[in-house]
């Protein structure tokens, strides 16, 4: 039990005193001087409450209630001696949705669930979770070591659990698939594993996630200070919690990687300035002005000494899990613990159970603290005669995704209990790991007259970073990566719309490209031994190149009170998009007011890939031929389908309307 779950009254009154220290003096009209400076604070205390409705998942049922946080933010700043400047800000969220949907998301969610068996093994063409037809009466009828499995029922009951990828994909006959526990980890443990904030939250911490021991409810605590030296030269310095922000494009993140990101709080749609993590951050820069050919320069140091953070992917049995991954890692964790049935699994087609430490996620490898786990980041920026803002990047930092390497485990069979040779491992059990990752890139903006419209662009290449491939003896390769995205903005007057004020019009096209790509079509993929993958395609499920491009029509009316916008976000490669309208109305000039929805469709075809059930390499799993990295290329949407898909393909079930209360007190 994590310290803080024994302080919670503890925290509640922190967090209220805290609430107090800023709300007592700001009736009194500021806060308490800090240092020298006799200047009063600045202070905005923020209120919202954002409501989502959620219609039917992919499995024909209605969700309901997904949302219902209630966020206090307090903003402070002040002068203080020598020049500097502090900044504060200070927010803290209460989500009711565990309580008022506990079906869906709390204590409540879940059930016993049946996994697939199309091989009609044993009579049936379904079985329940623990009632696999490889079990240990007959794996001794096969000839393997009895007990070799041990599985045990009681360990991992089957109630709180939901099929994995149900919600995206349903349950489709002859995937491979098995159960995943949804509950709050205080209610059911099972799967339970820290990722690196997330994935190991009781209900009180999935309510209140700004209340943790990294302290998250602080948004920023900094202080700045701009040194003005000779020939229009100057120095800033910036030290404290805050967000570091590099690049110049909306929703894609290419050079913009240095603070992780909270996908749990809303996925891939709300602001990333409301969604970044902040870290513990030193920045200095040096503003070098104007040169002979060059209208201004500066070149900025970046050091994140915070204790390494990945993103937040959530926690399976929340309402926002991006890619589904999070529950299937909650998933792997549990087979690895515990054992449990796994669908279609033996030659393909048979429902078998496995025993704890034979299949999963084994160990989850966060960095510790070490200076040279620590993060470092250059960057130079110019604005040319010509008007051309740009900049060059370069940073050096560990990777906010996870990666899944395959295991080599124990010195014997885990199936049959023979000594295992020297390159034998257990390809479907993993440890997961953050490898240290180099990035290069850079950033322009212009204006192009022309077109009267501002153009964006933003590169980035990626060196280090390691994707699921089939194809290798460890089911992961390391590869380079090039991001782009180029954003186009033009305000236009569209009189129907508004015929005294433009109407924005912005459009952007993300492209991402990874080198030395490893796809193999049926039967072109020769392993070790001479075998091909005869059943399918194996290799890199991500996209050798991927395109998703969006656009925003925002229009302002009523002297600006009214807007309304209209977001269209199209992955091309999974055929699937977003349709996101939103109407923001300025009630008063404390009051605003958002009614919005969130609609996805397409086909999400073309994403089912190698499963890797046949990367087994000990029979009778994959039939007679044992080879080690040698897919057959039987595939399904588990669980290399999740990355084709992407964050819009697996929310494809997750249709949304709001409505968000903002008021400025």
């Amino acid at each position: 039990m994590k310290w803080y779950q024994h302080q919670r009254p503890a925290i509640g009154l922190i967090a209220a005193s805290i609430a107090a220290a800023f709300a007592l003096p700001v009736a009194a009209g500021g806060l308490p001087d800090m240092g020298a400076s006799a200047k009063p604070w600045e202070v905005d205390v923020l209120y919202d409450n954002h409501l989502a409705y959620r219609g039917k998942d992919a499995t024909g049922h209605t969700v309901g209630l997904s949302k219902f946080r209630n966020t206090l933010t307090v903003e402070a700043d002040k002068p203080v001696a020598n020049g500097w400047k502090f900044r504060g800000v200070l927010r803290g969220s209460f989500d009711a949705v565990y309580r008022l949907n506990d079906d869906e998301y709390g204590d409540k969610a879940g059930g016993p669930v049946t996994l697939g068996n199309v091989s009609g093994a044993g009579g049936v063409f379904e079985v329940p979770h623990g009632g696999g037809i490889i079990n240990n009466e007959s794996a001794a009828a096969m000839g393997l070591v009895t007990n070799a499995f041990g599985f045990d029922i009681n360990a991992n009951p089957n109630d709180g659990m939901r099929v994995l990828g149900d919600r995206w994909h349903g349950m489709t006959p002859g995937d491979v698939a098995f159960g995943v526990p949804v509950r709050p980890c205080d209610e059911d443990g099972r799967g339970c594993r820290d990722f690196g904030g997330y994935g190991d939250l009781d209900r009180s911490e999935l309510e209140l996630p700004e209340f943790n021991d990294r302290l998250d409810f602080i948004r920023e605590a900094h202080v700045r200070k701009t040194t003005y030296l000779d020939g229009g030269r100057a120095l800033y310095l910036k030290l404290g919690k805050q967000q570091v922000i590099w690049g110049r494009t909306d929703l894609f993140r290419v050079l913009d990687v240095i603070n992780p990101v909270d996908y749990s709080r809303n996925n891939i749609y709300d602001e990333l300035e409301d969604i970044r993590i902040p870290m513990w951050i030193a920045q200095a820069e040096y503003r070098m002005g104007p040169s002979e050919s060059m209208q201004d320069r500066n070149i900025s140091l970046v050091w994140n000494f915070d204790k390494f953070r990945p993103n937040n992917l959530g926690q399976c049995g929340s309402p926002n899990v991006i890619l589904d991954a999070a529950c299937f890692f909650r998933g792997m964790a549990n087979l690895w613990d515990n054992g449990g049935t796994v669908a279609n699994f033996a030659d393909g087609a048979v429902a078998t159970d496995f025993g704890p430490n034979q299949i999963g996620i084994r160990d989850v490898h966060l960095p510790s603290w070490s200076l040279e786990n620590t993060q470092l980041g250059v960057k130079f920026e110019g604005v040319t005669e010509g008007g051309v803002s740009f900049s060059l990047n370069a940073l050096t930092y560990r990777s906010q995704l996870p990666s899944l390497r395959g295991l080599v485990t124990g010195p014997t069979n885990p199936f049959t209990g023979a000594p295992k040779t020297a390159d034998e491992t257990n390809l479907i059990a993993f440890d997961v790991h953050y490898p240290r990752l180099n990035m290069i890139g850079g950033s322009a903006d212009f204006e192009a007259e022309a077109l009267g419209a501002a153009i964006r662009l933003e590169g980035a290449l990626t060196v280090g970073e390691e994707f699921p491939n089939s194809a290798r003896e460890r089911l992961f390769s390391r590869n380079k990566v090039w991001r782009s995205v180029i954003g186009i903005d033009r305000p236009t007057f569209i009189p129907w719309i508004n015929p005294r004020r433009t109407t924005l019009i912005s459009a952007q096209l993300f492209w991402q490209h990874i080198f030395d790509h490893e796809y193999y079509e049926t039967g072109t993929r020769v392993a070790p031994s001479g075998g091909t993958n005869v059943l399918g395609p194996v290799g890199m499920a991500d996209w050798k190149d991927n395109f998703i491009g969006t656009l925003l029509v925002k229009a302002f009316l009523m002297n600006d009170r009214l807007s309304p916008e209209l977001i269209i976000a199209r992955d091309f490669r999974s055929r699937t998009h977003a349709i996101a309208p939103k109407v923001e109305w300025s009630v008063t000039d404390q009051l605003k007011v958002s009614f919005g929805a969130n609609f996805k469709g397409g086909s999400n075809s073309g994403n089912r890939f190698d499963d890797c059930r046949s990367c087994n390499p000990y029979g009778p799993f994959t039939g007679p031929v044992e080879d080690i990295g040698y897919s057959l290329g039987l595939g399904s949407y588990e669980p290399l389908g999740r990355f084709r898909a992407g964050p819009i393909g697996t929310a494809i079930n997750e249709d949304e309307v709001f409505v968000t209360l903002r008021y400025k007190f």
